[in-house]
């Protein structure tokens, strides 16, 4: 037993890399998604340029250059060369840096937790952090890549760690908006704001608000600007090994609000319990036109995995 173990972790070692995997249940279930999945993938990479990649939080693509940029809750930024056609067609590690402040001095370890990413109209790469929550713009490209350029100001009541219900469940989301701009969200709402309350943030001050879904601790994990427009925000539920872990796609109309509070659509829930082989979900990224790509973390556990699923929003 324990030679097969050795052979089989030496073989993650020296063939780790891309291979196709399936998450879907084999019986199809009732409900009739709004979603269609082209692809999927599990990455296996003991280390990339000698920095060990593992809990990947969000993605951002950049599609004039072909680069797909993976960020980890330690603080470590992934570039690789990715092309897409209805299936991921390729996909290579380029390069690895740890996030940096301006002029290279590193994060202290426990303000390095990065989550949250996302690319602006300018092609600038944004990275949001718990723990002291904050939103940076970062170098994607030359010998700086992953040093800071500059902070950016966030609303008031997201300042103090104080006013979230964890340090580990602050700016968990990045996206940004054409006409709103950079856009954030905690995991879980503020401690003054009821638990099933969401709030999407705008740097300006601006609030969206609306409801979790009814599973315990549903908790946003990552969120996309659509092409309408509208978000495609990434939900997820975990309480125990013994209850379901559900992820949870949906659209979020932020033109459709009332008094504050957002119409939503659920496109597509996941459930352990109902045949899904899903995982730790939370990043997300939109590669062209409805087509979207997302990433589990594998919370550098040997029993996850991490895992890379390219889809389509039919609705």
């Amino acid at each position: 037993m324990k030679k097969l173990l050795f052979l089989f972790l030496l073989g993650q070692a020296v063939w780790g890399g891309v291979s196709s995997i399936d998450i879907v249940p084999r019986t199809p279930e009732r409900q009739k998604p709004d979603i269609r999945i082209l692809d999927q993938k599990v990455l296996r990479y003991t280390d990339i340029n000698g920095l060990k990649f593992s809990e990947i939080s969000d993605l951002a693509y950049y599609a004039p250059r072909q680069k797909l940029f993976m960020v980890s809750d330690e603080g470590v930024l992934f570039v690789f060369h990715a092309r897409f056609t209805d299936k991921i067609e390729q996909l290579k590690p380029l390069a690895a840096a740890s996030l940096t402040k301006r002029g290279g001095k590193p994060f202290k370890k426990w303000r390095r937790d990065s989550e949250g990413m996302t690319l602006d109209g300018k092609g600038r790469l944004l990275i949001s952090f718990e723990g002291k929550p904050k939103v940076g713009w970062f170098h994607k490209n030359s010998d700086k890549i992953g040093h800071r350029i500059k902070k950016y100001t966030i609303p008031k009541r997201l300042r103090n760690p104080q006013h979230y219900r964890s340090k580990n469940k602050s700016l968990e989301a990045l996206a940004w908006h054409p006409k709103y701009g950079v856009l954030t969200a905690a995991e879980w709402p503020l401690k003054q704001d009821n638990k099933k309350k969401q709030t999407i943030y705008a740097l300006d001050g601006k609030e969206w608000h609306f409801k979790a879904e009814p599973e315990a601790r549903s908790a946003i994990s990552a969120m996309e600007v659509m092409e309408d427009g509208n978000l495609l925000v990434l939900e997820r539920s975990y309480t125990g090994l013994m209850d379901p872990f559900v992820v949870t796609l949906k659209k979020v109309y932020l033109n459709q609000c009332r008094k504050g509070w957002c119409k939503t659509k659920v496109l597509l829930k996941m459930n352990s319990h109902k045949g899904w082989d899903v995982d730790n979900f939370e990043g997300l990224t939109r590669i062209d036109g409805d087509r979207y790509l997302m990433i589990s973390d594998d919370n550098d556990n040997f029993f996850q995995k991490t895992l890379l699923i390219y889809f389509e929003v039919t609705e």
